[in-house]
């Protein structure tokens, strides 16, 4: 599993307008080449009558599935343009489609690559861009006397929490960062003088904002 990926953090759609030409860029997140298919399939449904549905999707951690399509338009003026738009934002396990109704305006094909390209920065900023950030489950469980401590620490760590349970014991469910789970959970360990109970739990990624540089 990768560290961190950059991917869309919800579907999400956007409009432009060039020489009369309606380009909307639809952009969403996707697991699988299946759910890929999927999406574009939905938007060609959605837009039957118009003049071109282009796409790309990039699957994998390392980009292993990398599909395009310039759906009628001259080669190489819209499907690669989009999927170079993914790559140059470093978004992974993603799907894009560039809907355009013809408004009777030739752009020819440089036109019509600024065009898409346009389209596709439009579905990503829709979409909205989310770093994922591996972290690891480390429940933590104690007595109640030492929840105030706990809690606070685990603030000026800025540690991430998820869920406290409560019952006989409380029970702190920790998301540190992947990389850093095994010193986190010996922390804990000196922190509780050796009394609270570890357990370390399964990896899941967590979204982050993305951060401009």
């Amino acid at each position: 599993m990768l560290n961190a990926y950059r991917t869309f953090s919800r579907t999400g759609e956007k409009e432009i307008v060039i020489k009369r030409s309606r380009f909307i860029g639809y952009g969403a997140p996707v697991e699988s080449e299946e759910e890929a298919i999927a999406f574009i399939a939905e938007i060609r449904k959605k837009h039957a009558q118009a003049s071109h549905n282009c796409f790309a999707y990039m699957i994998g951690e390392r980009d292993q599935i990398q599909r395009f399509s310039d759906d009628g338009e001259p080669s190489g003026t819209a499907g690669k343009p989009i999927l170079e738009v993914l790559k140059n934002q470093g978004l992974q396990n993603i799907a894009v489609v560039v809907t355009r109704y013809f408004g009777g305006t030739m752009l020819g094909a440089g036109g019509l690559v600024r065009a898409y390209t346009d389209g596709a920065v439009a579905a990503s900023e829709a979409a909205e861009p989310v770093d994922q950030v591996l972290h690891r489950l480390v429940r933590v469980k104690v007595d109640y006397t030492w929840l105030g401590k706990l809690e606070n620490e685990l603030r000026l760590r800025e540690t991430l929490l998820d869920e406290t349970l409560y019952a006989d014991l409380v029970t702190l469910q920790c998301l540190p960062r992947e990389d850093d789970h095994e010193a986190f959970a010996a922390w804990m360990t000196d922190l509780t003088q050796g009394q609270g109970e570890i357990e370390i739990g399964d990896p899941r990624y967590v979204p982050h904002d993305v951060i401009s540089d």
